[in-house]
């Protein structure tokens, strides 16, 4: 039945019968031994019966000795010595039937304690009578006569008890030493029928196991060869792994530094592109503003154009003045030509006359000179307006000119500023992939890291693999050895 089972298997129902028949002598001995514990306690029981037996006699001669003592001291001590025997007397009475188990025995105690009432009856009457005063060999007479004999059949009752007990002890004694002998007999029977059981299962068992062993040896010697071939091989693999996986990790590093320094160059860009941002802009606020000088330049260039065309037109109306001026002063040079001609023609009394006359000649001509500084100046003033109408016609139309520039400058910049935003964006996002980059390839770093140092503990392991494979290899042919050298005997 066990010929097609593992060793564990077969160690297993070894061990289970050796446990049962250990169990079986454990059980014996158990009951064998509860046995002999039992006598023993029956022994120690009848032991202390008759030491409870002795006590009631000893308490028994105590009462005689004190009611001697009373009778012949008339001495209460004594008195009261005999009730203390009397309580101990009857309380070692109740703990004898408390212990006695047999019927013959509590007969016996029976009779004691009827004996022991008789007693106390007759040793009463007589203290009663040395209490009365009656003479003491008068009492000592009715002593002998009622006391004396209840104390001897009292004391036989009791040596009764105790030759009981005493043979009942002898039967104890000898029902114990046979129950241990018997024990002795089975313990030794048992164990020895459990020895040679254990011996025919172990001589059983070895060869069984030692052919089983033998065979897993051999699979043992040609599985450690290939462990021990896997093992070299799985090391020199191990030991490349480490070199490669070395090697990627200084890559990993290298380019963990250049993803660093992009995404530095990144973060420059980005700050680059916002500041040409912000300066676009800027400069699209200046462009406003230009353009709003530029108009406001142009409003004043239109004012003073206006101012001019005023100016032309007052001169104009200055010319038709100085026209009517002029005539005035022709016709005012011809009256006095005339008002000379008259003062002449009237001779004394026209003289203060003429030299008015002469004046007002003077005065026309003063005017008819001024009137044509007048006009010099106010043709003069008329070639400035027209000039000046010129210039600011042409700054009107550069001011258009340098707006409608402005304007364009204006557009450029809020392209620029437009065309801006989606660099800084693209900028950032380059930063950020820079960054996740960075740090996937430092994780990925750690990750070598760890399959390096998993790589130098594979190696670590393999080589214990092949020292383990080595001393299996060393163990087995030992077993061989072993297993031979057993076949052998």
């Amino acid at each position: 039945m066990l010929r097609n089972r593992t060793i564990g298997q077969k160690l297993a129902w070894a061990f289970a019968l050796v446990l049962l028949l250990t169990a079986v002598v454990a059980g014996v001995a158990i009951r064998s031994l509860e046995s002999v514990e039992a006598s023993q306690t029956r022994l120690i029981e009848e032991g202390r019966e008759l030491t409870l037996a002795c006590r009631l006699g000893t308490a028994a001669e105590t009462e005689l000795a004190d009611t001697y003592g009373y009778l012949a001291s008339n001495d209460d001590a004594f008195l009261d010595d005999m009730r203390r025997q009397e309580k101990v007397f009857a309380d070692g009475l109740a703990d004898m039937r408390k212990e006695v188990d047999d019927s013959e025995g509590k007969r016996l105690l029976d009779e004691i304690e009827r004996t022991e009432t008789e007693h106390e009856k007759a040793r009463e009457s007589v203290v009663k009578l040395r209490q009365s005063g009656v003479a003491l060999e008068s009492v000592q007479s009715r002593m002998k006569q009622e006391q004396m004999p209840s104390f001897a059949k009292l004391e036989q009752k009791i040596t009764e008890f105790t030759l009981h007990e005493q043979t009942t002890l002898e039967h104890e004694q000898q029902r114990s030493r046979d129950t241990a002998t018997e024990a002795r007999r089975v313990i030794i029977g048992v164990s020895a029928l459990a020895l040679l059981i254990a011996a025919g299962l172990a001589f059983f068992l070895t060869r069984g196991l030692t052919r089983q062993i033998g065979g897993a040896v051999q699979h043992l010697q040609s599985s450690t060869a290939e462990l021990q071939s896997a093992a070299s091989q799985q090391a020199t693999g191990s030991k490349e792994q480490a070199s490669a996986t070395s090697e990627v990790s200084t890559t990993l590093k290298e380019l963990v530094a250049t993803a660093r320094q992009i995404g530095e160059s990144a973060q420059h860009v980005v700050r680059l592109a916002e500041a040409t941002r912000v300066a676009a802009k800027g400069g699209d606020q200046t462009g406003i503003l230009a353009q709003e000088a530029v108009a406001t330049t142009k409003r004043q260039v239109d004012l003073i154009v206006n101012h001019m065309l005023e100016l032309g037109k007052k001169s104009q109306q200055i010319g038709n003045v100085l026209e009517i001026v002029n005539e005035l002063a022709e016709q005012t040079n011809i009256l006095s030509i005339n008002a000379t001609i008259e003062a002449a023609g009237a001779g004394e009394a026209g003289k203060r006359f003429a030299s008015v006359a002469d004046e007002i000649r003077k005065l026309a001509d003063r005017t008819a000179g001024s009137t044509k500084e007048i006009r010099a100046l106010i043709d003069e003033i008329r070639a400035g307006v027209n000039t000046t109408v010129m210039a600011t016609e042409t700054g009107s139309k550069a001011a258009d000119a340098g707006a409608k520039q402005l304007i364009d400058v204006t557009g450029a910049f809020a392209k620029i500023g437009e065309t801006i935003l989606p660099t800084t964006q693209a900028a950032r996002e380059i930063e950020l992939s820079t960054k996740q980059q960075a740090t996937a390839v430092e994780q990925v770093n750690v990750a070598v890291a760890s399959v390096a140092q998993a790589a130098r503990e594979t190696e670590t392991s393999t080589t214990q693999t092949l020292q383990a494979a080595s001393q299996l290899a060393v163990l087995a042919k030992e077993l061989t050895q072993l297993i031979g050298a057993q076949a052998a005997r």
